[in-house]
């Protein structure tokens, strides 16, 4: 009978950085778990789910995973104390937190150091829109004073939205100090709606 043989339940493997580990072959005792495998981490913390074949399910918290190396023929793997988890326990431990949230560089750190590195870009409606606001103030006919003073007006602009929390006051007025027209009003609507 080799080692295989007694791995009789199927695991799975709860991070605590949220990653889960499926389909994991094991063998499930009272304070231990069993695992012949070592191209997984497992550390103190995480949680095991036992899904059994009358439907109900186990929780095992890993007290120390005891990591073993290869031994002659026993594979590396480990031997787990664990601590089963109550359902109310269980439930607490297993947090399903769903975050929605919008925005240039918009972040959630829960017990964590954010060591990102965040890349801005603006919408490309947004960014086809502002292009179609520059187009407009080159068609209408200004003298070059207005039309750059014009440029002037859409680079602060298309900055305000570069920001983390662009200003809708300040697009407001700066779009109200553009040139008087039907198609610059138009666009300019469409970028107020933008935020």
């Amino acid at each position: 009978m080799s080692f295989d043989d007694l791995m009789t339940d199927t695991v799975s493997l709860l991070k605590q950085n949220g990653e889960t580990v499926d389909g994991i072959k094991a063998s499930v005792q009272k304070n231990k778990i069993f695992i012949q495998r070592s191209d997984i981490l497992v550390e103190t913390g995480d949680l095991i789910q036992r899904g059994m074949s009358n439907g109900a399910e186990e929780t095992y918290k890993v007290i120390d995973p005891g990591f073993h190396e290869k031994f002659h023929s026993i594979p590396a793997g480990y031997q787990m104390d664990v601590q089963k988890l109550g359902l109310p326990e269980a439930k607490s431990a297993i947090q399903h937190i769903t975050y929605n949230i919008s925005g240039t560089n918009n972040r959630v750190n829960q017990n964590s150091t954010d060591n990102s590195i965040n890349i801005a870009s603006m919408n490309s409606d947004l960014q086809e829109h502002i292009n179609a606001l520059r187009d407009e103030i080159k068609g209408l006919g200004l003298t070059q004073e207005e039309e750059l003073a014009s440029y002037e007006v859409i680079d602060a602009v298309e900055t305000q939205f570069k920001n983390e929390k662009p200003s809708k006051t300040v697009v407001k007025t700066l779009l109200s100090a553009l040139p008087n027209a039907a198609s610059v009003a138009s666009i300019g609507s469409f970028i107020l709606s933008c935020l």
